[in-house]
């Protein structure tokens, strides 16, 4: 896979982006959402170290749901107990039972001997992807071409988890392209770049209007600790996922049918009466 281009968000998308996730942002429930998992991060938790096991993380993270968590965390930290060395050296038989709890072993599996295969290679070439500086897109594009079965999604939330969550990466999963993005009006291209097109936008979106996003965790009371020189990247990132999945999956009767074109999104006043065309809620 290449580098995606980058390419201006448009005004209006800053506009839709910065309104969404301040309606978003003042739901109780993904209030509570975001602070469980804002400063501790229960998929990637801070407790681990080694950002070659954060980049792991990311990959096993795959095609768990939400019930599984528990279960997830425990084969995690199972991994960082062991240390990435040793899991490397661990036989198929070994890391086979370690990832049984997840399902797909040899996925997982193939997942660790490429991408251990990936960070020796970038370490002869002289690449150290965890300072912001590293060129970001590019890393991208090379752990999601080199890594058996990673993606731009994929790779996305590997590099995040290895710099640490306040480093200006917005990941974006599935969800977000086929429900957020819809709701946002943003359209993407087709398979796996939509992904990349749309984790740029969200970015340029929070670089935009920084103050104005960071000063929504203020505005509603949210405990999270964002970091003075940091723009508020992953806390828009969790405010538009918990957003997405509370409701936007279902969706939940409170949302919208007018998204984007309503200012509220939800519970505003086209619910629980006759839309009239023309109207802007």
């Amino acid at each position: 896979m290449t580098a995606v281009p980058r390419m201006p968000a448009k005004p209006q998308e800053v506009r839709r982006i910065h309104r969404l996730v301040s309606r978003a942002s003042a739901l109780p429930d993904v209030r509570a959402e975001v602070e469980a998992n804002h400063d501790n991060n229960r998929w990637w938790p801070v407790t681990i170290t080694d950002p070659r096991v954060r980049m792991l993380a990311a990959g096993w993270s795959t095609r768990v749901s939400y019930r599984m968590i528990d279960t997830y965390t425990k084969v995690i930290r199972s991994a960082d107990t062991l240390g990435f060395d040793a899991l490397t050296a661990s036989t198929e038989g070994e890391l086979a039972e370690l990832v049984r709890p997840l399902g797909l072993a040899r996925a997982r599996i193939d997942y660790l001997r490429s991408l251990d295969e990936l960070l020796q290679g970038w370490s002869k070439e002289g690449i150290d992807p965890l300072p912001s500086s590293a060129g970001g897109d590019e890393l991208i594009a090379d752990f999601a071409r080199r890594v058996r079965g990673a993606s731009y999604k994929v790779a996305q939330c590997a590099l995040l988890t290895a710099r640490g969550y306040h480093c200006g990466i917005i990941p974006v999963d599935s969800g977000m392209v086929d429900k957020l993005a819809p709701a946002l009006g943003l359209v993407l291209p087709s398979g796996p770049l939509a992904h990349e097109r749309m984790r740029h936008v969200l970015e340029a979106a929070v670089h935009a209007r920084a103050d104005e996003f960071r000063a929504l965790a203020t505005e509603h009371g949210y405990q999270v600790s964002i970091p003075e020189d940091a723009e508020p990247t992953w806390f828009v990132h969790l405010v538009a996922i918990y957003f997405k999945r509370l409701y936007l999956n279902g969706p939940s009767e409170q949302l919208c049918s007018r998204r984007p074109l309503c200012a509220k999104a939800v519970g505003c006043s086209h619910r629980g009466r006759d839309d009239q065309p023309g109207s802007t809620g």
